[in-house]
């Protein structure tokens, strides 16, 4: 039999393809097709295997050498492939090759093996034999081939040699797919054991940052420095400067450059809606070029902690610095505000029975106590603001400004009031500015009582302050502060006089008055107070009365004659004058 060598596309190697008529070139145009020569030999079949094994081989694809076995059965004698499989995750998986007739029977023939080799039924074909491809690691598919006629023995260990060599092939192509596998997967978890080292390095950074700031705050609760400890190490841990407000806005401690100076006064309202949007959130809020968080002890708001970061720098473990500041200066906050709360209580205490009376033996053991001096001139310093609640917190805010205007003090409250006992002449119009700064508003009177030098005088002292408060609440400028020395006619004019002797000397000089008003719903006596406290001036009297200078004269005769005084006679007017006083502060006329 005449033959010629020819290349085959995919294979490097020499393929035989014989024929009566010579030996002739051929090159496949899409799929090689391995034909059998039309009178086929042992030694052809041979070398036809020969080729396909090493296609095989060279073919990295399982479903493509299983193809290739299919197409080119022929190569082993007078085949026919109908069905080919794969193992697939435990299952057989059917080529795309396979034959539709019968698939279904063969199917279920080959599964019915096991992994075996055997007969199979195919109708139209005497003999059929599904062939296991097994390799070392197991069962890596299977062949189902059909022959019109029995086969050889040669024809069949042809097969057998065939079988094997696709089954080998399969095996080297699992053996490699699951390298490749393999390989991306050591690929994917060398990539994941990167990440994992450097979420490991970030962690361990993060609990050495942590751990640091956790001993820094350890030492500055430690510390008798308070709020300047705590922004000290904020600075020092962030590298911003920190800074502590009370939660009315005022500065406490400064750490840092770029402090203002003067700092700024605070606005309440913006002070009261800022602390609310900020103590609404769960950490740190910035606010304009700050980083702020407040300061709280069981829901109560003692203050605020802030880093000033107009560039934004702040980042996680700035966080992370200025949450744990925040924590260790509420205990610190707490604890001095627990101080204060008992110093408070005992000098509320001592102001008490002070003001209603005590011995000066016990008196001078407890103020010395608590750190107050009660020896030498003491005054009596009554406080009340028209928008205020005379309650701990107002109690508070007075104490503060008696502190920032150098008032050493002891402190009590009374239901529409609050009572200082202070050493020295205090500084009652510093206070009522102090004061006016704190609440925003200037609508309040201050009493002052003379000095008192005994302990056993304050009560007296007491109703002095209270007077004076009074006298400058129903005076024209009802706001500011007055002391008792100074009042005057007034001193006498209030509280301590006798009452029933003041009405009727009231009744004597202003009854008729006070009777026409209140028959006409009219303001003869009201009138007759402003011409006095104008010092008889027509103009600004007409002005504060808001009426005519007509009407005013005209008011000023029926004065004249309801009453029958005389207003150019000394001693008439020096009596209306004093009645209209005592009818004003003492028995309650309006303002």
């Amino acid at each position: 039999m005449a033959g010629s060598w020819t290349r085959s596309p995919y294979h490097r190697g020499p393929f035989l393809e014989g024929s009566r008529g010579g030996a002739r070139r051929h090159r496949a145009s899409a799929r090689t097709q391995l034909r059998p020569p039309a009178h086929p030999s042992a030694d052809h079949h041979s070398r036809d295997l020969l080729v396909l094994s090493r296609a095989l081989f060279d073919t990295l694809d399982e479903d493509e050498i299983l193809r290739l076995a299919m197409d080119h059965i022929a190569a082993a004698g007078p085949y026919r492939a109908e069905a080919g499989y794969l193992e697939v995750g435990g299952g057989l998986v059917p080529s795309p090759r396979s034959r539709k007739t019968h698939a279904s029977a063969v199917g279920r023939r080959v599964r019915e093996l096991a992994g075996r080799d055997g007969p199979v039924s195919v109708p139209g074909s005497p003999w059929g034999r599904a062939l296991a491809l097994r390799g070392l690691e197991g069962l890596r598919g299977y062949l189902v081939v059909t022959s019109r006629f029995r086969p050889s023995e040669a024809e069949r260990s042809l097969l057998a040699v065939l079988v094997g060599h696709t089954a080998a092939a399969l095996s080297v192509a699992f053996a490699r797919r699951r390298q490749r596998e393999d390989a991306l997967e050591l690929c994917r978890l060398r990539g994941e054991r990167t990440a994992l080292q450097g979420q490991l390095i970030a962690v361990m950074a993060e609990f050495r940052y942590q751990r640091a700031v956790y001993a820094l705050m350890a030492d500055v609760g430690a510390s008798s420095d308070g709020e300047e400890a705590v922004t000290r190490a904020l600075y020092g841990l962030t590298g911003l400067p920190a800074l502590v407000e009370d939660r009315f806005g005022r500065l406490r401690s400064w750490t840092g450059p770029s402090r203002p100076d003067p700092y700024p006064d605070p606005d309440p309202v913006r002070q009261d809606d800022m602390l609310r949007a900020v103590a609404c959130q769960a950490g740190p809020v910035r606010i304009k070029d700050r980083l702020t968080t407040v300061v709280r002890r069981h829901g109560d708001i003692l203050g605020v902690l802030a880093l000033v970061d107009p560039t934004d720098e702040a980042d996680e473990h700035a966080v992370l610095a200025l949450e744990r500041a925040a924590a260790s200066l509420a205990l610190e906050l707490t604890h001095l505000r627990d101080l204060a709360d008992v110093e408070l209580r005992l000098h509320r205490e001592l102001a008490d029975d002070l003001l209603a009376g005590t011995d000066e033996p016990s008196a001078y053991a407890r103020s010395e106590a608590v750190g107050h001096d009660l020896h030498g001139s003491h005054y009596v310093v009554v406080v009340q603001w028209s928008n205020q609640v005379a309650d701990d917190c107002f109690a508070q805010t007075v104490s503060r400004a008696a502190v920032a205007v150098g008032m050493r003090s002891l402190l009590t409250r009374r239901s529409d009031h609050v009572v200082l006992i202070t050493g020295d002449r205090p500084h009652a119009r510093a206070l009522y500015e102090a004061l006016a700064r704190e609440t925003g508003t200037r609508s309040g009177t201050i009493g002052v009582s003379a000095p008192c030098e005994a302990v056993n005088d304050i009560p007296h002292r007491y109703q002095e302050a209270q007077r004076a408060l009074e006298v400058r609440r129903h005076s024209r400028e009802c706001y500011g502060a007055t002391f008792f020395d100074e009042l005057g006619l007034y001193r006498v004019l209030g509280p301590g006089s006798d009452f029933q002797e003041l009405e009727t000397f009231v009744h004597d000089w202003l009854g008729q008055l006070i009777d026409y008003d209140a028959r006409h719903h009219a303001a003869m006596v009201e009138t007759l107070n402003r011409y006095f406290d104008c010092g008889g001036n027509y103009d600004e009297t007409a002005d504060s009365l808001a009426i005519h200078r007509s009407t005013l004269r005209y008011r000023l005769q029926r004065i004249r004659d309801i009453s029958g005084k005389d207003l150019t006679d000394v001693e008439d007017r020096l009596n209306l004058q004093v009645a209209t006083r005592v009818w004003k502060i003492v028995l309650g006329g309006p303002c």
